[in-house]
């Protein structure tokens, strides 16, 4: 079973057993709506929709590309601010670029380049999980960096190799990818997680459970009404 599937099925379990609430609600998603979002995802992996056939062949993988992609724009939606969204669609682009800077580095497809000691898609996946996460920084922005970053590389090097005689047909979400996909969101959240959880730790514990004067002191003065606490919701 790929590797993406697994770890689908371990995130079900989690969930299951409630370990993820506190995840889920910082995404403002509730336990049913990941476990629906998890369902569409593994079934639609064995779903390609084909788009076109010139001048390369194109698909779509539903659970490795459509599926994430909405649940992406969703979470993008819900962010709590307009800085956070602008952030989180600059860490997708920026995301997409250095996992492209990576794979021209790398002996994957086409480019040639250093072999490297673990599959090149995996290596796209933790870079791109870990990119999104320094880049995005809070939970929600992370997971859309790590989402749309991924699916971005591919569209952008399809688009690439367009200008080659022979373009390689192009399979969003597929033929390996589901699992970079799969793999850099989870990466990106879980590190943002961990990151957040220790620094809220440090900081005294999460901010409703502060203590006013130490929320104050962290919070510093209002900024247009934001509420200082959110960087790593």
């Amino acid at each position: 079973m790929p590797l993406g599937l697994l770890v689908l099925l371990a995130l079900a379990i989690i969930i299951l057993f409630g370990a993820a609430h506190r995840v889920l609600d910082r995404m403002h998603l509730n336990d049913t709506q990941a476990l629906i979002a998890l369902g569409v995802v593994f079934v639609g992996s064995f779903i390609d929709i084909p788009l076109a056939t010139e001048p390369a062949g194109v698909t779509v993988n539903i659970g490795g590309a459509l599926a994430p992609a909405v649940l992406a724009v969703y979470v993008l939606a819900r962010a709590g601010t307009a800085t956070e969204r602008v952030r989180a669609v600059v860490a997708s682009l920026i995301t997409a670029g250095v996992i492209w800077g990576v794979a021209r580095l790398t002996d994957f497809g086409p480019h040639g380049g250093t072999r490297v000691v673990i599959d090149p898609l995996w290596l796209f996946a933790l870079v791109g999980g870990v990119v999104a996460y320094i880049l995005g920084r809070s939970r929600r922005a992370a997971f859309v960096a790590g989402v749309l970053g991924v699916l971005l590389f591919q569209v952008l090097d399809w688009v690439m190799q367009l200008r080659t005689a022979a373009p390689a047909p192009l399979a969003l979400g597929g033929a390996g990818f589901f699992d970079a996909v799969v793999l850099s969101g989870v990466i990106s959240v879980g590190l943002a997680e961990v990151v957040g959880e220790t620094r809220e730790r440090l900081q005294g514990g999460p901010a409703e459970d502060r203590p006013e004067a130490l929320r104050q002191a962290l919070q510093g003065p209002p900024e247009d009404g934001r509420d200082g606490g959110e960087g790593h919701a």
